[in-house]
């Protein structure tokens, strides 16, 4: 599978930016070839063709796919030309490069390599060689970038800024392809993004394109602010912390107090790992301190009753006994006297016996009394030695708490932090965002009016190009709205869908007019004939004629591809002959009358 190298190259005389010819290395396929100025590719319904015939599939959108082809667009696997009935097809296409006549072929098997001959030396990438054809090769990247350079004046490391024109985006204005490139004048997709659109735009008419890139940048700010603003609102914590900038601020300060304060004690705390034992002591040492006191409190009672009924007891007198009795008048016989004594005797006996008894529990209760004192300034002691080490000491239990809390303090102290910083990066960046975005404004504003000319230029042409097609005015806007510049068309009867589509065409002329006085600008412009469908017969005649005298007078190739039965020969003007621009006629009376030869 070998790519077929160019037998006939351009000459060198050609405009810059000048498409030639297309071919393939499959003998099937119809080459095409094409002039400066204007060029038709024509689907033909032949005499012999049946009704299930038709010029769907015979090559017009494939045509302007291998010019994009060979130009580096970057299609999927399976997708446009990169499918298995095409593996074994390479394609080529002649074109003047950078001043200077080159072949390009891009083979379906190998998408990743571009092969080039002609005069490559210079060019900022220094290709390899290709084995087979001898041809430079450059890998799509590189191929991309010198495409870029030669054909629209980028630098090869693109402009350095997020969003900034690409040589791909730009190039899609100029060969739009497929059904959805034909919605908008300023869209070569549908939902292409809005900065996409204004910078790329802005570029194209040479306006201030960095402004648009700003207003993108400006955006991704609010964006930001936006998703900090939201995640503020679903912060876990958001509840318990709700509140203004200074009742958060209030908060803080009393959190550092209690982190400060929790990590002191953190720091003068001592784990005692028999914490518990020695508690338990201590409570012993009370209980038995308690029991001590207690009989202390007994033995003293006991002593004092005792010492009491010890004083109070008195030896009897037979005398007084005697005396008293005398004094009644009673007479005692020495008899009975001597009886009393013996009563006496043996009272005095028993008092006797009470005072040695009370004197041994006296002394007794004094020494029990005693120890039990003693005992009690042990215990006392001793558990005043327990206290004092746990006054000083605590259990890890305790310690892993105060640690828990200092934590839980700290985290709540950090969420409070950054709930304080995120609001003050909220209200800090709205505030910016709109003072970024007034001067950026003014600026976008000062500068457009700075290029009033070219804007004007823009206008004057677009105009112009509408009221050849129509007789209602149309205009072209281009003004700088709340979020940057504002491109729109405005045409009566625009509600129609060929209405919508002649916008289409009358601002591609437009951009191909500025383009075409430029040194280094693509010099063609590529139809499908998906632009045509729905319009108004008149109005299709007075677009191709239309193109094919701003081609020819401003010095590009207008290129399109157009169904026979589009063809509104009624209503073309006198001495406009269609047939004179037809590079080439594909036809349905059997596959080799397609573009590639073949069905698939």
């Amino acid at each position: 599978m070998t790519a077929s190298a160019p037998d006939k190259p351009p000459k060198p005389a050609l405009p810059l930016g000048t498409l030639v010819r297309v071919r393939a290395n499959q003998p099937s396929f119809h080459e095409v070839n094409f002039t400066p100025g204007f060029n038709v590719v024509l689907a033909e319904r032949t005499k012999d063709s049946t009704r299930k015939d038709s010029r769907n599939g015979l090559g017009k959108s494939t045509l302007i796919e291998i010019v994009s082809f060979c130009l580096g667009s970057q299609p999927r696997k399976g997708q446009g030309l990169l499918i298995n009935a095409l593996w074994e097809w390479a394609f080529t296409l002649d074109m003047s490069l950078g001043g200077r006549p080159v072949s390009v072929t891009r083979r379906v098997w190998e998408p990743n390599k571009i092969l080039v001959s002609g005069d490559v030396s210079g060019w900022p990438f220094h290709p390899s060689s290709d084995p087979d054809s001898g041809q430079s090769v450059f890998k799509l990247a590189e191929w991309n970038a010198l495409l870029g350079l030669l054909l629209i004046d980028i630098p090869v490391d693109g402009f350095d800024c997020k969003y900034a024109p690409t040589y791909r985006s730009l190039i899609s204005y100029c060969i739009r392809r497929g059904k959805d490139a034909y919605s908008s004048p300023f869209e070569h997709f549908r939902k292409q993004q809005e900065w996409d659109k204004q910078v790329n735009n802005a570029f194209l008419l040479d306006l201030a394109w960095k402004d648009a890139s700003d207003w993108q940048g400006l955006k991704d700010k609010k964006a930001i602010l936006q998703g900090l603003n939201k995640a503020i609102e679903s912060d876990l914590m958001a509840e318990v912390m709700q509140g203004s900038l200074g009742e958060l601020e209030a908060s803080q300060i009393r959190l550092e107090r209690e982190v400060k304060e929790q990590s002191e004690a953190l720091k003068s705390f001592a784990v005692l790992p028999q914490y518990h034992e020695m508690e338990e002591k201590a409570n012993r040492l009370s209980r038995e301190i308690s029991r001590a006191a207690n009989t202390i409190v007994t033995d003293r009672q006991l002593l004092e009753s005792y010492e009491a009924s010890l004083a109070e007891t008195q030896e009897p007198n037979v005398d007084e006994v005697v005396a008293v009795y005398e004094e009644a008048g009673v007479f005692f016989p020495d008899k009975i006297r001597k009886r009393l004594e013996e009563v006496i005797a043996f009272h005095h006996q028993l008092i006797d016996n009470r005072r040695r008894f009370l004197a041994s529990e006296i002394e007794r209760l004094r020494q029990s009394i005693e120890k039990a004192d003693a005992l009690q300034r042990d215990l006392i002691g001793q558990r005043a030695s327990l206290l004092t080490t746990l006054k000083s000491h605590g259990a890890l239990e305790e310690y892993t708490q105060l640690q828990e809390m200092h934590s839980a303090r700290v985290a709540q102290l950090k969420a409070v932090q950054a709930r304080i910083e995120n609001l003050r990066r909220l209200e800090e960046g709205k505030g910016n965002v709109r003072i970024e975005k007034e001067l950026l404004k003014r600026r976008t504003r000062n500068d457009l009016d700075d290029r009033k000319p070219q804007r004007e230029k823009a206008i004057s042409l677009f105009n112009a190009n509408s009221e050849a097609l129509y007789e209602s005015p149309a205009n072209l806007v281009i003004d700088v709205g709340p979020s940057g510049f504002r491109f729109d068309v405005e045409i009566l009867r625009s509600a129609s869908g060929g209405v919508g589509n002649m916008k289409i065409l009358c601002y591609d002329l437009m951009l191909a007019e500025l383009w075409a006085k430029k040194d280094r600008t693509p010099r063609f412009l590529v139809h499908d004939s998906v632009l045509f469908d729905g319009v108004d017969e008149r109005q299709i005649a007075h677009g191709l004629e239309l193109a094919a005298r701003k081609s020819r007078e401003c010095g590009f190739q207008y290129i399109c591809v157009l169904n026979s039965d589009m063809i509104p020969s009624k209503d073309f003007s006198t001495g406009f002959d269609l047939n004179s621009y037809v590079r080439l006629i594909l036809t349905d009376k059997d596959p080799t009358g397609s573009l590639l030869g073949i069905r698939f």
